[in-house]
């Protein structure tokens, strides 16, 4: 009996702590880099051409711009791209992307041309708000 209650008020005891409080507080933010802009940028040109993808449990939106946003954004990745080694050229395109590919361009962030038109997907993870 005596270890039983031993047991039980050791149990108690060690009972896992509270979960932490949630913050509702806005996230505290700075200026955003010059790398910000192209991201801006595009985003304001894409109003109209978005669409959706899904892979299990991951949910994005595509926003794609071209034209002068887009050759913006992939003129800026030139240095980033050759640091990070995420160029690479498919079906006559020359892309740039902001992350290494390592298996598809799933949720990369990435620009292409084939020296005269220009186009980048910027990916928003939207998660279950769209199914």
């Amino acid at each position: 009996m005596r270890w039983a209650a031993l047991l039980i008020t050791t149990a108690c005891a060690h009972a896992p702590p509270a979960p932490d409080a949630v913050d509702h507080r806005p996230i505290t933010t700075a200026p955003a880099p010059p790398q910000g802009a192209f991201y801006a940028h595009c985003l304001a040109a894409a109003t109209d051409h978005y669409a959706h993808a899904r892979d299990g449990d991951t949910s994005l939106l595509l926003f794609t711009c071209d034209g002068d946003p887009a050759h913006a954004f992939y003129d800026g990745l030139a240095a980033w791209s050759a640091q990070i080694g995420s160029e690479f050229i498919e079906a006559g395109r020359t892309f740039r992307s902001t992350s290494r590919v390592r298996h598809d361009l799933y949720g990369v962030d990435y620009c292409d041309t084939d020296g005269a038109r220009y186009e980048c997907v910027v990916t928003l993870n939207v998660g279950e708000f769209v199914p």
